[in-house]
């Protein structure tokens, strides 16, 4: 048994993968919900899955609830905290939890119900395992949200970004477009590497995003060119 897409009418909302873990997935989502909350939609942004909480807080919660427009209940934005800075699978396992996408699916529609635009960051790359039967994959096709893949820039990304996006459109949805995040201020031919994933990727580049430590998500909102994603959104159905 495999989970499909369940939507069927047009997109709200963007998945936000990665190509690895800690690669700017939530850089790039909060400056998303910056970059529509700025063209006037209300937005709202969820974290279906995250595992790691520091002094009692899950940081990429907080700053996806920092950065919507819309303040909804824990339950629907953060369906699943887990503690250990483990794969989801693992740390559930620990702490005796089944991730269930049906209840994260549910906690989706919920924020459907109260923003207009609905950013989904998803949990370390695309395929990462949610349980002993399903992963990232599923959970984003079932979601049924086109997907935003946010490449970490450094030596080995052409192979990771191109299997990822290659894993994404097996599942049948849309890859609406790419983020080049600048993670290593030390790569070599960085422009030469931006330059072959443009070739090859066939998506919309939406933006390039320089190395700055500490940056604000607001302030790197301005290099994302969402106007990509709303000529998309007005003529593709999700799956």
């Amino acid at each position: 048994m495999s989970y499909t897409c369940q939507n069927d009418f047009m997109a709200n909302g963007y998945f936000i993968t990665g190509t690895d873990t800690g690669v700017g997935k939530t850089l790039v989502s909060c400056a998303l919900l910056h970059a529509f909350a700025a063209r006037g939609k209300t937005t709202v942004g969820m974290k279906p899955v995250v595992a790691g909480c520091e002094n009692g807080k899950w940081m990429d919660v907080e700053l996806l609830i920092t950065a919507s427009t819309v303040t909804a209940p824990r339950e629907w934005t953060n369906p699943y905290a887990l503690i250990p800075p483990v794969a989801p699978h693992i740390a559930a396992k620990r702490l005796g939890v089944e991730i269930d996408i049906a209840i994260i699916l549910q906690a989706c529609r919920e924020l459907q119900n109260v923003a207009e635009i609905v950013i989904v960051e998803g949990i370390g790359g695309f395929l990462v395992p949610l349980n002993r039967h399903y992963d990232g994959g599923d959970m984003a096709l079932t979601l049924g949200f086109p997907v935003i893949l946010v490449v970490g820039m450094r030596l080995g990304c052409l192979n990771h970004a191109l299997l990822t996006a290659q894993a994404v459109r097996a599942t049948g949805l849309q890859l609406a477009g790419w983020v080049a995040n600048q993670i290593d201020p030390k790569m070599i031919e960085f422009e030469e590497n931006v330059r072959a994933l443009k070739q090859r990727l066939a998506c919309p580049l939406l933006g390039v995003l320089p190395f700055e430590p500490d940056v604000a998500a607001q302030k790197f909102s301005v290099l994302l060119n969402i106007a990509e994603l709303e000529l998309d959104k007005s003529s593709t159905k999700l799956c």
